[in-house]
C-alpha cells in the first residue's frame, strides 16, 4: 500500500467520529487529493492543538502521512476568511457534506467541485438564495461525477426546448417532449424550467419546485438506494 507525505493541503472537514479513547477519524475534502480519510491521534485530549480546529465549513490546511486508505493527520491550520454558517445555513452545509461523502470515491480529485463547494459555503454564509445555491451545487456535482444533465435540447430531435412545452426527463438521454394525454402518464416539467436550470436561474417558483424534484431523482439514481438524512430534515424545515 502506497505511503506518502502531504503538507498544507487546502481542505474542509466533512465528517468526524470518535476513534478509541482520545482520537478522531475525519473525512476531509481536499483541493488536490479529493476525499481523504485521516486518523487524528489524540485530537480529543483536552490540551490537543487540534481541539477547536477540526470544524466543518471552515477552510483549513491539512498535513498527513501514511497510506492512501487511512493516513495519519500530522497537522491542521486555520486559513480564515470564511464567515460562519448560521441557522438553516448550517443544515444546508451538512447536506452538501453528505452529498460529497456519499457520492465521491476516496482519492479522486475534483478541483472544480472543490472550488464550487467553497463558493457555495460563502453564499450560504451570506444568506443568499439557499435553494438556488443547493440546486447549482447539485448540478455541478452530477457533472463532476460524469453525468452532466442535458437540459436545453430535446433528446429525440435536437430541437431547442420550448419554454411553454412539457417534457419528460429520461435520465440517460435528457428531456423528451410530451403532448396531450401522454403528459398525464408520466411526471413532466416545463420547458422554461429546463432553460432556467441550464442558466442556474432559480428565481421562478415553478422552476424551483421542478428543479428540486428532477435533481433529487437524478442524484437518487447515483446513490443506489442510500438515504440522505440531511435532505429529509431540510424538507421538513423549509422548501429546500
Amino acid at each position: 500500500m502506497t505511503r506518502r507525505r502531504v503538507l498544507l493541503e487546502p481542505g474542509y472537514v466533512l465528517h468526524s467520529y470518535p476513534y478509541k479513547e482520545t482520537s478522531l477519524i475525519i473525512e476531509v475534502f481536499t483541493q488536490h487529493h479529493g476525499r481523504v480519510g485521516l486518523l487524528a491521534r489524540g485530537a480529543r485530549r483536552p490540551r490537543s492543538a487540534l481541539r477547536g480546529v477540526l470544524l466543518a465549513f471552515h477552510p483549513l490546511r491539512f498535513s498527513w502521512s501514511g497510506s492512501s486508505e487511512l493516513a495519519t493527520l500530522t497537522g491542521a491550520e486555520w486559513v480564515g476568511g470564511q464567515p460562519a454558517l448560521a441557522g438553516i445555513g448550517v443544515m444546508c452545509g451538512f447536506y452538501l457534506n453528505e452529498l460529497l461523502l456519499r457520492l465521491l470515491a476516496r482519492e479522486d480529485p475534483h478541483e472544480p467541485l472543490f472550488a464550487a463547494y467553497a463558493t457555495s459555503l460563502a453564499q450560504l454564509a451570506a444568506q443568499d438564495d439557499r435553494a438556488a445555491v443547493l440546486r447549482a451545487f447539485e448540478r455541478r456535482l452530477l457533472g463532476e461525477l460524469g453525468y452532466a444533465p442535458p437540459l436545453d435540447r430535446d433528446a429525440a430531435t435536437g430541437v431547442a426546448v420550448a419554454p411553454g412545452g412539457r417534457y419528460a426527463y429520461d435520465a440517460e438521454r435528457g428531456p423528451l417532449a410530451v403532448n396531450g394525454s401522454a403528459a398525464d402518464a408520466v411526471w413532466t416539467l416545463e420547458g422554461q424550467t429546463l432553460i432556467d436550470m441550464a442558466q442556474d436561474d432559480y428565481a421562478r417558483g415553478t422552476t424551483r419546485q421542478e428543479a428540486r424534484r428532477l435533481l433529487r431523482d437524478l442524484i437518487a439514481q447515483r446513490l443506489g438506494g442510500q438515504v440522505l438524512h440531511t435532505r429529509d430534515v431540510l424538507a421538513e424545515l423549509q422548501d429546500l
